[in-house]
């Protein structure tokens, strides 16, 4: 009966992957992705979201994360820490944890430069109980019969690496990075390779100004992301005044999958509250369901920066 462990852990995985693909565009949760940002807002920041993969499907996919970044002025550049957690239908959880620091360089008049590195944990834990195995069915009975087999809840902890670089040009600026630099290998097995490859993100936003006096902004955010061979590209817009922000996202990938991001966020100066709702428009897969992800969560503000010592700070969208 181990041949069809191979094909459970499979399975598996494929169904966290495609979870993690859908998170979409969160600036919340950039500085997880690309290390140069930390830091970049100025002020000191703690970030709690939660999000519900493909809610109404009985799938119980989800993720909590909680982060922290700031820019100190000993350091000349941003530093910060994040904790995620991903709950994968009972059976499979991936806790990941790290840190990350950013040097922020005047390159030019008007040009800065950000450069990061991030170093992290990954852990992959199995809970098989309650799994049923193919030779414990009975055809008339259902799953009755004791299996010849057991599958042994071992997981495994691997060290990671990200680097990143963000380029700042008055209100605008972009970046890229490149996660899991060293390909950390999760095989707990001889049975099947699990391996994080490489994934390389690129994103942009600017910001353009509405209305000086009501402080209302409109602020075009883009990204592609590569890796694992899916390709994700998104655009979008977040409109945003003093207390209240608006934004909806288009993403489409190299499966044919074209989907819409909408949300919100409410500011009261120290803490921001955010929601997002992301559904599937057209699928080349002909498989998933109408909603792909409920997400919320806050950003509070913990701590004033004096942002005159600060070589650039930037307006994040509030997403």
């Amino acid at each position: 009966m181990m041949r069809y462990i191979p094909c459970l852990i499979f399975i598996i995985l494929l169904s966290a992957s495609r979870a993690s693909g859908q998170e979409g565009m969160n600036f919340q949760a950039t500085m997880m992705n690309n290390p140069a940002v930390t830091g970049s807002e100025g002020a000191g920041t703690l970030r709690l979201s939660y999000l519900n993969h493909y809610p109404g499907n009985n799938y119980n996919f989800h993720s909590l994360r909680l982060s922290y970044d700031s820019y100190f002025e000993a350091l000349h550049g941003g530093a910060g820490f994040y904790i995620s957690d991903e709950y994968l239908g009972g059976t499979v959880n991936n806790l990941s944890g790290g840190l990350s620091y950013s040097y922020f360089l005047q390159a030019a008049e008007k040009l800065y430069i950000n450069a990061g590195l991030s170093a992290s944990f990954y852990h992959r834990g199995y809970n098989f109980t309650g799994s049923i195995l193919p030779d414990q069915i009975d055809p008339l009975l259902g799953a009755v019969l004791p299996s010849a087999e057991s599958l042994v809840s071992q997981g495994k902890t691997v060290f990671d690496l990200g680097t990143g670089f963000m380029f700042i040009t008055g209100r605008f600026y972009g970046g890229f990075s490149v996660s899991h630099l060293t390909e950390p290998n999760l095989s707990v097995s001889d049975f099947a390779e699990v391996t994080l490859g490489r994934t390389l993100l690129m994103h942009g936003a600017g910001e353009f100004i509405l209305n000086r006096e009501r402080n209302v902004n409109i602020i075009p955010v883009a990204s592609v992301r590569t890796g694992n061979k899916l390709l994700t590209a998104g655009a979008g817009a977040s409109l945003e005044s003093k207390y209240l922000s608006v934004n909806a996202i288009f993403f489409a990938d190299n499966n044919k999958n074209i989907d819409l991001q909408a949300g919100f966020s409410i500011n009261t100066g120290g803490l921001i509250v955010f929601y997002s709702y992301r559904f599937n428009l057209a699928s080349g897969e002909n498989s998933l369901p109408f909603s792909l992800l409920h997400q919320t969560g806050i950003a509070l503000g913990l701590n004033n920066v004096d942002k005159r010592k600060i070589v650039k700070t930037i307006n994040f969208p509030k997403l």
